[in-house]
């Protein structure tokens, strides 16, 4: 399947942070043909295997999406809700959202609230109902709800703008990995799909700690600097290839991972580029520190508008970390 027919049939399941079941039956789906076990931990991670006699490399992508949360019904029907990781009140106003039994509704401003300042506290779902009682026939406090925006592409294909490329962009890389790897593998490795890392990196500590992995690679999208005034958060660029990542603010990668990625897309012809994040952190800032260390790095895809309803990736970079993720698992790596 290619990288947006994936992406699209991810999209279309429900995953928020602590509610992941959606999202876990349909990567079990789509893995199952190309797994040797497959497995779910108590927490909710889904682990992939893929026998081998080397190294044991964990992979990780987490596969749950900033949301809500209700935590109030209003007499009038209105609900008040929480925020389930980085949601932002400005870049979600009049966004249309979705819960996971279909019920549909747009994020609203009080009147009085001052945008400037504006809080989530100061926002409320419409779903449409005349009246708490009818609001309860359709949803109760503690139900969540994602973004209901639209998948499309520009520049003949190359371009995708979606909600939750982050990251459902990595599990489908992962997942491309997954399909086009040899019967017979060099190393012993681990696709891990974590959950809770919007709020914490929280499936991919436990994760870890039960694979106990002799190397991880944390597939994730980092921040970019190509758009217009920006801040200088991130260093990569659309369209420049796959982000070996160096360090963010919660990990600094391992310097012989760093290389190694770098040499094998020295080899392979793969595009790629330095990832260094200021702000903001991936699985793998749980994963270095399992145990007694793991040798661990980052497989970033540039991406516009994190956290927002319109995420943008370039699919050819995407490709690239697909590439490069390809020849890091069939790499020989050295023991540990």
């Amino acid at each position: 399947m290619e990288l947006i027919e994936l992406i699209e049939t991810l999209n279309t399941a429900h995953g928020p942070s602590g509610d992941e079941g959606g999202v876990r039956a349909v990567m079990e789906h789509l893995a199952k043909p190309y797994a040797d076990e497959m497995t779910a931990d108590t927490l909710g991670n889904l682990i992939v295997r893929k026998k081998g006699s080397g190294p044991k490399v964990m992979f990780a992508a987490h596969m749950d999406s900033i949301g809500f949360i209700v935590t109030h019904i209003e007499k009038e029907g209105f609900l008040r809700v929480g925020r389930l990781g980085g949601v932002s009140p400005k870049e979600v106003l009049y966004t249309p959202v979705r819960f996971k039994n279909g019920l549909r509704g747009v994020v609203v401003p009080e009147e009085k609230a001052d945008f400037g300042k504006l809080k989530l506290d100061e926002c409320f779902l419409d779903i449409g109902a005349r009246s708490e009682e009818e609001a309860k026939k359709l949803v109760r406090v503690g139900d969540t709800a994602v973004y209901d925006t639209a998948v499309f592409t520009n520049g003949g294909g190359r371009q995708v703008f979606s909600p939750y490329l982050d990251n459902r962009v990595s599990c489908a890389i992962l997942l491309s990995v997954l399909e086009r790897l040899p019967a017979h593998c060099p190393n012993d490795l681990y696709f891990v799909f974590t959950v809770q890392e919007e709020v914490g990196l929280r499936g991919s500590r436990t994760a870890a700690f039960g694979v106990d992995p002799d190397y991880g690679i944390a597939v994730d999208v980092t921040d970019v600097d190509d758009t217009p005034g920006s801040e200088k958060s991130g260093t990569t660029q659309l369209g420049k290839g796959a982000a070996i990542k160096v360090m963010d603010s919660s990990v600094i990668c391992h310097p012989a991972v760093v290389a190694k990625l770098e040499e094998l897309a020295r080899e392979g012809n793969i595009p790629v580029q330095r990832d260094i994040l200021r702000a903001g952190g991936t699985d793998a800032g749980a994963i270095h520190i399992t145990r007694s260390g793991v040798r661990t790095g980052g497989i970033s895809v540039p991406c516009r508008y994190i956290h927002t309803p319109a995420e943008a990736v370039d699919l050819t970079d995407a490709k690239a970390c697909a590439d490069l993720a390809l020849a890091f698992a069939q790499a020989e790596l050295e023991e540990c």
